[in-house]
């Protein structure tokens, strides 16, 4: 149980820090890419483990509920930029400056969240009944090879589609699907470090 509650924390929490990182937009290796991909693409892991652990309708819970702490996150920061500031301080522009955008980004973090991770949920699924229970990271790389680009693809977008160039929009699209595919791989051994929902019937070899 103690595992299952840092796993969901864990998730919710890099939704929320991704979202807000993304709204930087930085160079690395000649490509922008916003800041949040340096740590979202560890959700997709974090789901998987999930998914091990709770079962798909438990992964489906827990994808939404991080979909309404982000919307909640958003509220929250449009409400506080609207307040009258303490002038005694500054007018402290630069908050809102910053967190004002953070509605388009959080919609479409959302969008291509809910569509994207709930697509890994269903192919994990499906492979882990249809394919094999067995070769765990096999249902990971499957899963992840359909979500990550599609996660990008609407994420990309819908959050910056009209706001840069096309050129750019894309260079953000490819290093964040490199990126994503880049953690996948390094993380894929946590899938190994918890057990599997034992009332699931396709839980019977664990290699």
């Amino acid at each position: 149980m103690n595992a299952i509650v840092i796993l969901v924390a864990s998730y919710i929490a890099l939704q929320i820090f991704s979202d807000v990182g993304s709204l930087r937009i930085v160079i690395l290796g000649g490509m922008s890419i916003d800041a949040g991909t340096f740590i979202y693409p560890l959700t997709f892991t974090l789901r998987d483990m999930v998914h091990k652990t709770m079962g798909k309708q438990g992964a489906r819970l827990m994808i939404i509920t991080a979909a309404g702490f982000n919307l909640l996150m958003a509220a929250y920061f449009w409400m506080v930029s609207i307040l009258p500031p303490d002038m005694g301080v500054g007018s402290q522009a630069e908050f809102g400056q910053v967190l004002a955008p953070l509605w388009r980004l959080v919609f479409a973090s959302i969008i291509a969240e809910v569509i994207s991770e709930l697509t890994d949920t269903e192919i994990y699924s499906l492979w882990k009944e249809k394919v094999t229970a067995r070769h765990q990271w096999s249902r990971v790389l499957v899963s992840n090879a359909v979500s990550i680009p599609l996660d990008s693809l609407i994420f990309c977008w819908i959050a910056f589609g009209g706001l840069f160039e096309g050129a750019v929009v894309w260079s953000i699209f490819f290093s964040n699907t490199l990126i994503k595919f880049a953690t996948t791989l390094v993380s894929l051994p946590a899938i190994y470090l918890v057990k599997e929902k034992e009332s699931d019937p396709a839980a019977t070899n664990n290699c």
